[in-house]
């Protein structure tokens, strides 16, 4: 969330105040990485590897995180038209440009201290393309070490063993090998045990926070407030005793507000009565997010479900790393999450949790600049209004340019949408009555 001025009172409930803080805290290690004799590893949030990172002792630095973070403190607007002086075009991912721009301007990150270079560039591939041309040019400015994990695509909507195999042979051959020259860290497996099992624990009381939202009112936004949840899993916190920590306090928080029948916490307060409840795909709008949820809780809008929120791992199908499997276990996640699945399974995850949920429809948030998440979408919708009898609807804004979000725009087509539900109901209503 931006930093508020002065005359701002932003409501935050214990968790998001820890959250900040352990965030703010990494950013100063990375800020005196250097000075500390650590390296550091950058790579992605879909399919990072972090408790692999940790077991060489590596610092993870997220350029899209840091993005996000930039476009929160509205600092990504200058960056994104920065990298386009120096000639990205106008549809490039605006994270790259973000991070480009941010580069350009000397690499000082979003708390106002700089960023080291990296050490090591790990991409492992899970669906999105211009992560490999994002990593380009960065390996073409930093001129470090590149590692390339290549993930099988879930074309038929399974991880085979074949899949499996593919990728263990890739950690084991490649990457592991790779980070040990780089760290200078001999690999420990059951150093790699004991994060899983941290992320295991941590992982568990992530899905029992996001499925509270099946409890009405729910006790949580599922996508803006789910921003805050995952945070930690989804970068540099992934099987730490402070992710335990965090997902514990978490969980006893939310479950508080389910006793206390409460809904969930927004920017002003609790939010009043739950009016409509939505099942959200695509990413949210970060250079306005505290407008761009103003104008779901003023309606009593809470998003109960969302596919952003799986981006960085699909828990809540059962998925849970392995310390038993640890090698394996790291390939099912990469394969896994949400951007690596096909259409199909993208459509069945967001008609169930229409259903499962009790929502009221699906709404698609289509980013302007991101193709991984917009390809489709108006198909997704159809096909789940179709499967659920529920309304859809479409939005579009983006990432972190804030020259693509209209407000009046926006406001007039959620408002549109929720009059739509109103009518859908009453149309049951009106037929229920009648039968």
């Amino acid at each position: 969330m931006s930093t508020p001025t002065p005359s701002t009172e932003v409501a935050k409930d214990t968790s998001m105040l820890q959250q900040k803080a352990m965030i703010a805290g990494h950013y100063d290690r990375l800020a005196t990485a250097r000075e500390d004799g650590r390296k550091v590893c950058s790579t992605f949030v879909p399919g990072n590897l972090n408790e692999l990172i940790m077991s060489f002792d590596l610092l993870n630095n997220l350029p899209e995180v840091n993005a996000i973070q930039s476009g929160l403190r509205k600092q990504s607007g200058l960056y994104v038209m920065e990298a386009e002086k120096h000639g990205h075009s106008e549809d490039v991912c605006t994270y790259v440009k973000s991070d480009i721009g941010m580069i350009l301007k000397g690499n000082v990150g979003p708390y106002g201290k700089p960023l080291p270079d990296p050490d090591v560039l790990l991409l492992c591939y899970t669906g999105c393309y211009t992560f490999m041309k994002w990593f380009e040019l960065l390996r073409e400015r930093y001129k470090c070490e590149t590692i390339f994990l290549q993930i099988p695509y879930e074309g038929d909507g399974k991880i085979t063993q074949n899949m499996r195999d593919y990728v263990v042979k890739q950690l084991k051959e490649d990457v592991i090998p790779t980070l040990e020259r780089v760290s200078g860290v001999k690999f420990d497996i059951d150093r790699l045990r004991e994060y899983l099992r941290n992320s295991a624990k941590a992982e568990d009381d992530l899905v029992h926070v996001l499925q509270a939202a099946k409890t009405k009112p729910s006790p949580i936004d599922a996508y803006f407030g789910g921003i805050y949840y995952i945070g930690p899993i989804f970068g540099a916190f992934r099987g730490t005793e402070d992710a335990i920590g965090y997902y514990r306090a978490l969980r006893e928080e939310i479950d508080a507000r389910v006793a206390a029948g409460q809904g969930p916490v927004t920017p002003e307060g609790d939010m009043g009565e739950e009016k409509y409840r939505l099942v959200v795909e695509g990413p949210p709008n970060y250079t306005s997010f505290r407008d761009f949820w103003k104008m779901f809780y003023d309606e009593g809008a809470v998003v109960v479900a969302s596919s952003y929120t799986k981006v960085g791992g699909v828990y809540d199908f059962g998925f849970r790393h392995d310390p038993d499997h640890p090698l394996e276990s790291l390939a099912d996640y990469c394969m896994g999450c949400y951007t690596n699945r096909n259409l199909p399974q993208r459509v069945d995850m967001l008609a169930n949790y229409v259903d499962e949920y009790q929502a009221d429809g699906l709404l698609i948030n289509s980013i302007k600049s991101c193709n991984s998440f917009s390809a489709g979408q108006l198909l997704i919708m159809r096909e789940v209004e179709k499967r659920t009898g529920k309304p859809g609807a479409f939005i579009e804004t983006d990432l972190v340019d804030p020259r693509y979000f209209s407000p009046a725009n926006v406001k007039n087509r959620l408002e549109s949408y929720f009059q739509m539900i109103d009518q859908k109901r009453q149309g049951g209503a009106v037929a229920g009555e009648a039968a």
